[in-house]
């Protein structure tokens, strides 16, 4: 499996980072390929390549303010999930999505 993401927040600083590593650690322990792109204060950081998003099984955007460049996603499995929610639950997002994807 291989998931990429997207995080950013209205303030651009912690929530960004933390839902970022929140997602990563979440989506390693399930054994899953993991890239999460930033878009915090100091602009796009670890930015996903378009190489990448074609091999992608699913996308996760936090929907806290619009994310640049989601066009780059049209025609992939996306899920949005608040930026409070990676932090805190990113486990069972995980879950939810593997759940999702073994029903297809």
């Amino acid at each position: 499996m291989k998931l990429l993401g997207v995080t950013s927040c209205p303030s651009g600083v912690a929530h960004t980072y933390m839902a970022a590593e929140a997602l990563e650690m979440a989506a390693k322990a399930k054994g899953w390929e993991v890239k999460i792109e930033t878009q915090g204060s100091i602009g796009i950081e670890n930015e996903i390549l378009m190489s990448e998003v074609a091999d992608a099984d699913i996308i996760v955007l936090t929907k806290d303010i619009a994310i640049q460049q989601e066009e780059r996603f049209n025609g992939k499995k996306i899920v949005r999930i608040a930026v409070a929610d990676a932090v805190k639950k990113a486990p069972q997002i995980m879950d939810k999505i593997e759940a999702h994807l073994a029903s297809i």
